[in-house]
C-alpha cells in the first residue's frame, strides 16, 4: 500500500502506543480462505465509493458459479427442511465462497480492517449477517431508511469517517445479485453522497430525482456504506425472482446485528474463514493459527 501524490500516507495513530501506524508495512491479507489472491478496489472504484457511498461491480462471478449458487438458493427458499439444519444458511453450501471472495476481501482490507488485527491467517474486519432475498413481481415496498454516516454517534455501527488517504465506512452492506436487474426494475435505490449529508434527505417519494439504482447481469456486486440512504423498491419482472444475497461486514469491534451462524457450519468452516465470526472485541483480537 505505497503511497503517493495521488493516494498520501493517511495518519492513523498506532494503538495503545505513541505514533502513527506505517501503512506501508501493514499485514493485510494477501489471499482469502481457498488460497485465491485478493482483488484490490482500483483508485476509481475507491473513489466512487467514497463520493457516492456506493459501487457496483458487474459480473463478478462466472456463469456456472452463478447457477450452482442460485440453485442452492431456490432450494433453501422453497424446501429448506431438505437441508440439514446447519446448511439453511445463506453462507452454506457454495455460498460460503462468497463470504471471503478476494473482491470482498480487498474492499474490506480497505474501508474497515484494523491494521493491528490483520495479518495473512486472520481477517481484520468482521461478517456480522447475513440473509437470503427472493422477491417475485409486486414484492418490495419503499421504506427509505439511513443515511449522515458522516455524522453518527460513536457506537453508532452505521458510521463512515475519513480523513485525506483513508475512509472507514463501518457497517457496510454486501449484495450478490444473482439474477439480472433491470435498470428501475426493483434493485436496491441509494441516494448519491447521502452518507455524509448534513441534513436529512427529501426523498419520501420514490419518484424523486435524487434517487439513484443500476442494472447489472447475473453475478453483480453492489457495495454500499449504510450509511448511505437507501431503500428497497418493488421488483417488477415477471420473467424471474430477485435472488440475491445481503450481507453485513463490520469493524471487529462493532457489532449491530444479533445474527450468529451455525456452531456446526462455523466448525466447519476453515481456519482463516473462521475469523470473520470471532467476538467482538479489539484487545488481543488476533487470531493466531499457528
Amino acid at each position: 500500500m505505497s503511497s503517493d501524490s495521488a493516494h498520501p500516507q493517511p495518519l492513523v495513530f498506532e494503538q495503545s502506543r505513541l505514533g502513527f501506524v506505517d501503512m506501508d508495512v501493514v499485514d493485510l491479507p494477501r489471499t482469502n480462505a481457498d488460497g485465491e489472491p485478493v482483488v484490490e478496489p482500483t483508485p476509481e472504484q475507491r473513489y466512487l465509493f467514497d463520493t457516492q457511498g456506493w459501487i457496483l461491480i458487474p459480473g463478478v462471478l462466472p456463469a456456472d458459479e452463478v447457477e450452482e449458487m442460485r440453485a442452492f438458493c431456490e432450494r433453501l427458499h422453497r424446501n429448506p427442511e431438505s437441508l440439514p439444519e446447519d446448511e439453511r444458511s445463506p453462507i452454506a453450501g457454495p455460498l460460503e465462497r462468497l463470504t471471503d471472495h478476494p473482491v470482498i476481501v480487498g474492499f474490506m482490507n480497505e474501508f474497515l480492517a484494523h491494521p493491528a488485527l490483520s495479518s495473512q491467517d486472520c481477517y481484520g474486519f468482521r461478517m456480522e449477517s447475513t440473509s437470503l432475498c427472493v422477491r417475485s413481481a409486486g414484492e418490495g415496498t419503499f421504506g427509505p431508511h439511513n443515511g449522515n454516516g458522516l455524522w453518527r454517534l460513536p457506537g453508532d455501527s452505521h458510521n463512515y469517517r475519513c480523513i485525506p488517504g483513508k475512509a472507514r465506512s463501518g457497517l457496510t452492506c454486501v449484495v450478490w445479485e444473482l439474477n439480472e436487474v433491470e435498470h428501475g426494475g426493483g434493485g436496491t435505490m441509494l441516494v448519491n453522497g447521502s452518507h455524509k449529508a448534513a441534513f436529512s434527505p427529501p426523498v419520501q417519494d420514490p419518484g424523486s430525482p435524487l434517487w439513484t439504482t443500476y442494472a447489472c447481469p447475473a453475478g453483480s456486486l453492489l457495495i454500499f456504506s449504510e450509511g448511505t440512504t437507501h431503500s428497497t423498491s418493488p421488483w417488477k419482472s415477471t420473467q424471474r425472482d430477485r435472488i440475491a444475497i445481503f450481507s453485513r461486514y463490520n469493524y471487529v469491534n462493532s457489532k449491530w446485528h444479533k445474527w450468529q451462524p451455525h456452531p456446526e457450519l462455523l466448525a466447519a468452516l476453515p481456519p482463516k474463514r473462521r475469523t470473520l465470526f470471532r467476538p467482538v472485541h479489539v484487545e488481543g483480537n488476533l487470531v493466531d493459527l499457528v
